[in-house]
């Protein structure tokens, strides 16, 4: 069973820097690439699938503002630019050309991580809503899920379930029989902002659990991949 940790490029000429960046995401549960080179970077960013780029303004070989340039005529993968130069001046020429926001380097983690879900979590939903057909009904076993009509149902009988919980689960079902990361659900279902090593996801799971009839320790449906997120189970696996 693999993981669908988003996956974030970080390109970073201070490898000090990178280091730390990358040990704190990771924890977080990204899985996080690295490049110290502005050619180097933007190679990395057209060949490879990234749910965000982590872009520095000053890099050896080609500087932030050329590789996003050429990276936005080709991607419109999201870019949370870098600098140690705060000036308006910059953050003005990097946002008309297409990064989605600007972080000093003076930013905490805490800052880092909260612009970081934002700028992604707007991609996504801007990916939803350009979607030009609905979804069609899923139907796993005994569970019904319509997300046109946000319904779902267990045996023919109505789960009544809170919108967290509806997307919660529609977002596990999509995924059924992969692990989803708790920072990926928090990604798709967050309608505000989270605290560092917030836990409201287990919160919904517990509740989401309940209504399912499930049991945490034998799951029939839900079941925790421990220190990764949880896993709607396939029924043939049972």
């Amino acid at each position: 069973m693999l993981s669908d940790a988003p996956r974030i490029l970080l390109i970073e000429d201070d490898v000090r820097l990178c280091r730390l960046i990358k040990d704190y995401l990771e924890t977080m549960g990204y899985a996080v690439a690295m490049a110290h080179t502005g050619p180097n970077g933007l190679a990395l960013a057209l060949a490879e699938p990234f749910s965000g780029i982590l872009l520095d303004v000053m890099l050896p070989g080609m500087d932030g503002f050329e590789v996003l340039r050429l990276l936005r005529a080709q991607s419109n993968v999201p870019v949370l630019m870098l600098t140690g130069r705060g000036e308006e001046p910059d953050r003005i020429v990097g946002l008309e050309m297409g990064a989605d926001d600007y972080l000093p380097k003076t930013f905490s983690t805490r800052e880092m991580l909260a612009r970081l879900r934002a700028v992604l979590r707007r991609s996504m939903m801007t990916a939803a809503a350009s979607e030009e057909r609905r979804d069609a009904p899923l139907a796993i076993a005994e569970l019904y899920i319509d997300p046109n009509s946000y319904t779902a149902s267990l045996n023919q009988q109505p789960l009544l379930l809170t919108r967290q919980e509806f997307d919660l689960l529609l977002s596990l079902a999509r995924a059924c029989g992969r692990v989803k990361t708790r920072e990926h659900l928090l990604l798709e279902i967050a309608e505000r902002d989270f605290e560092n090593f917030d836990r409201s996801i287990d919160v919904h799971i517990s509740s989401l659990r309940k209504k399912l009839g499930d049991d945490a320790k034998t799951p029939r449906w839900i079941e925790t991949v421990r220190g990764v997120g949880y896993m709607l189970k396939r029924p043939e696996a049972e």
